[in-house]
């Protein structure tokens, strides 16, 4: 049996929320550091329970809200600093290793989607982490709208950012977009679960939101993460943060590494191959954090 605790620990002065989940026995115990995707939080793992099962291998599992998001604080509400996100896991880092029932010299850290990219980004540059695992991860934000957008679409969305800009500046509050098309599969996946893995979740960002995820590259250093132990996740039929980004990002890494495929679009790795997702994670974290 594991025992889940509500947590509270400082980020670049906001206050940040989440679970830890610690097992059965006594520590101290290796730890592993666990966030949501795109405005995602952590309810949303009710039901894909990845902390769940790491936890239940003899490993701490902090799973967190990032700031401006869920149960954390922050302002503006909504609005996804990828910069600020990657803090928040170094500064979730050292809250692990503050705990006399986590051992600080066995950390490693796990992210899904926009925060699939966040971990690459943190590993390469914190050698406190020993083990990483990334999951369909964002590779490049600036790629993937481009995909998304037409040449005269991509350029509205540019000009939508500067009229932002003089909007904040007069004062104006933040202007709320959508995070996902009404129509989309993130949408339609969120409808299909139920309400309490739903609680505190928005399909609302700022505007400045896309801004900041198109300046974002965080497989630019993906060659720095070595020696840590890199496990990478893909779902080859995924269009979303497309699968041959992935797999360009990954032949750029050093060793050690490994390469799990899946098929299937971005979210079968919640869903119809959650368990051979989360057993690969938990195998890689035991590799090489439990003693």
């Amino acid at each position: 049996m594991t025992c889940q605790l509500d947590v509270a620990f400082p980020s670049e002065g906001r206050t940040l929320r989440g679970w830890l989940v610690l097992p059965e026995g006594s520590g101290p115990f290796p730890g592993v550091v666990m966030s949501p995707g795109f405005a995602g939080v952590k309810e949303g793992f009710l039901g894909h329970p990845y902390h769940q099962v790491v936890a239940e291998a003899g490993i701490a599992v902090l799973l967190f809200d990032h700031a401006n998001t869920g149960a954390s604080d922050g302002l503006p509400r909504q609005e996804l600093d990828p910069v600020l996100q990657q803090r928040g896991y170094k500064d979730a880092l050292t809250f692990l290793a503050s705990r006399d029932d986590v051992d600080g010299a066995r950390l490693g850290i796990w992210g899904t989607s926009y925060s699939g990219g966040h971990v690459l980004a943190v590993a390469a540059h914190d050698r406190r982490v020993r083990a990483v695992v990334s999951q369909a991860m964002t590779i490049s934000g600036h790629r993937n709208l481009l995909r998304r957008h037409t040449p005269a679409g991509y350029a509205a969305l540019q000009q939508s950012w500067a009229d932002e800009r003089l909007r904040l500046a007069a004062g104006a509050p933040p202007r709320l977009v959508a995070a996902f098309g009404e129509d989309s599969e993130s949408v339609r996946f969120q409808a299909a679960r139920p309400a309490a893995e739903r609680t505190g979740w928005r399909n609302e960002v700022t505007l400045r939101t896309w801004e900041l995820y198109d300046e974002y590259e965080p497989a630019a250093s993906i060659a720095r993460i070595a020696p840590t132990p890199l496990l990478m996740i893909v779902a080859l039929g995924d269009t979303m943060t497309p699968a041959e980004d992935a797999l360009d990002a990954y032949q750029r890494a050093l060793e050690p590494k490994r390469l799990v495929t899946v098929p299937g679009s971005h979210y079968a790795v919640y869903t119809d191959r959650f368990a051979e997702t989360a057993g690969a994670a938990r195998d890689w974290f035991v590799a090489h954090l439990r003693p």
